[in-house]
């Protein structure tokens, strides 16, 4: 049958109107195969990187495989140099020495790679009818609610009294042991279930599960802390103290799986943002392997899901602090080189939800396989606490994107009163560098298992892997 032509009002449509182009459609066996292959990379990282610690390690490893050395003060980078600066083991920032003088700027990806999470406080352990428990603050945003009777796995590092570190990482084995969060049975929750789901579950009743086991022949009081302290002591040499400095958190012990019979999604803890953080990674070091334009920077940061606080948040002086050097080495004016700077915010966004619809706005939301989404503003209500992009340089993103024919599309966080949420974005444009988020959108954000598309997660690669090049 001949194919029916086109009207002219559905040829002029094409022309003028904006619409969202879904990246399944009509696919090519050679793009779908990409998109699995690149899937599968993502989940052996999102799987071995659960906290910033582990990304940060994963990172390391990655670009030391493909020529990355450690940077160095007073030493002067030439073009094609590969170099990366390891802040605390929590963040980490990779750059490649371009061919053009840094005074022309430098072409940014910045992820974080923190999730929210259950952390211990720092005098966890006790014991209570006949249990022992860890006393913990919760991380970042999360329905306390949906952390209860689900596999946890403890992550994190201890360091002793004499200086000597432990890294710690129990329940992600199939015969390790996991612990959980209780709840209360239906039966006994009529009054629970009256309450609101913010003020169902409290953050103090946040208390991990870890044992019920009396030390052999004890019948005296805290027995069964007695015998986890001894277990920990002759597997690890901790004593109670050692928790005073230790950094321990409570992480799904689920693996990243396909979803849906297609396969066409993954489900994952940790998401927001390691979705971007791989990559950004990756097309980094796709970049350098050869010399390009312009430097390239990639930042990988900690804290953002805290307000990006302190020596790893994006808010350190830390990153500062290197590029300065880079410049001055090079006899490059640092503050022209930050002025003439373009950096993609690599963040997350919300994915429109048919289940919730009533807090998304239909027309300015990111879609599921719909590719990478750019959202010009994040904040709340009146656009407060977020970096603004401009129209120039949205427009020229936008022409990057389209001249090398990656599938994106823009979205904002929900409805405008509905609430709300902030990138790393702000802290970097108060450094006079052009800034706009470019993330992939995800379904149930900040849940212990969240969703995102393999051709949004392509998307993204291709889209960051245009601005190196660029």
């Amino acid at each position: 049958m001949a194919k029916k032509e086109k009207t002219e009002a559905e040829l002029l449509k094409e022309k003028l109107f904006y619409e969202r182009k879904n990246a399944l459609e009509d696919i090519d066996k050679k793009s779908e195969k990409d998109i699995d292959e690149y899937a599968s990379g993502y989940k052996n990282f999102i799987n071995s990187a659960k906290t910033e610690r582990e990304a940060v390690k994963y990172a390391i490893e990655y670009a030391s495989n493909n020529g990355f050395k450690e940077f160095q003060y007073g030493k002067k980078y030439n073009a094609g140099d590969k170099i990366y600066y390891n802040n605390r083991g929590k963040a980490i920032y990779l750059a490649v020495i371009g061919s053009e003088n840094l005074e022309n700027g430098i072409n940014i990806a910045a992820a974080h790679v923190d999730s929210p999470r259950i952390d211990l406080k720092q005098c966890p352990l006790y014991e209570d009818s006949g249990m022992a428990f860890f006393k913990t603050h919760y991380y970042g945003g999360i329905k306390k609610y949906q952390w209860t009777t689900i596999p946890l796995a403890l992550h994190g590092k201890v360091m002793l009294k004499d200086g000597s570190s432990l890294d710690i990482c129990i329940g992600e084995k199939d015969d390790d042991p996991v612990f959980c969060i209780t709840d209360l049975l239906p039966h006994l929750g009529a009054d629970q279930m009256s309450k609101t789901l913010k003020k169902a579950i409290s953050g103090e009743n946040l208390n991990i599960l870890i044992g019920s086991k009396p030390y052999p022949g004890e019948k005296t009081k805290d027995s069964i802390k007695l015998n986890i302290m001894n277990m920990l002591n002759k597997s690890y040499g901790i004593v109670e103290s050692d928790f005073l400095s230790s950094e321990l958190c409570l992480v799904p012990a689920e693996k990243a799986r396909d979803l849906g019979f297609d396969r066409s999604m993954i489900c994952a803890y940790g998401h927001d943002d390691r979705v971007c953080a791989y990559p950004i990674l990756t097309a980094a070091v796709e970049a350098s392997k050869n010399i390009p334009k312009h430097t390239l920077v990639t930042i990988l940061a900690d804290k953002e899901e805290i307000g990006s606080e302190g020596t790893t948040g994006m808010k350190t002086m830390a990153f500062d602090d290197m590029i300065k050097e880079i410049c001055e080495n090079a006899k490059a004016n640092y503050k022209k080189a930050v002025s003439n700077s373009k950096c993609l915010s690599a963040d997350v966004n919300a994915c429109f939800d048919p289940n919730y619809a009533e807090v998304y706005e239909a027309k300015n939301s990111a879609y599921l396989n719909c590719g990478v989404c750019l959202t010009k503003f994040t904040g709340a209500g009146g656009k407060s606490s977020t970096n603004d992009a401009s129209a120039e340089y949205v427009s020229e993103i936008r022409k990057i994107f389209d001249d090398a024919g990656v599938i994106w599309q823009t979205g904002e966080l929900g409805k405008v009163d509905q609430g709300g949420g902030g990138t790393v974005a702000m802290y970097i444009a108060k450094r006079n560098i052009d800034t706009v988020d470019v993330g992939v959108p995800v379904l149930s954000m900040h849940a212990p298992y969240e969703v995102i598309s393999k051709a949004d997660l392509y998307s993204a690669y291709l889209a960051f892997s245009a601005f190196f090049k660029n």
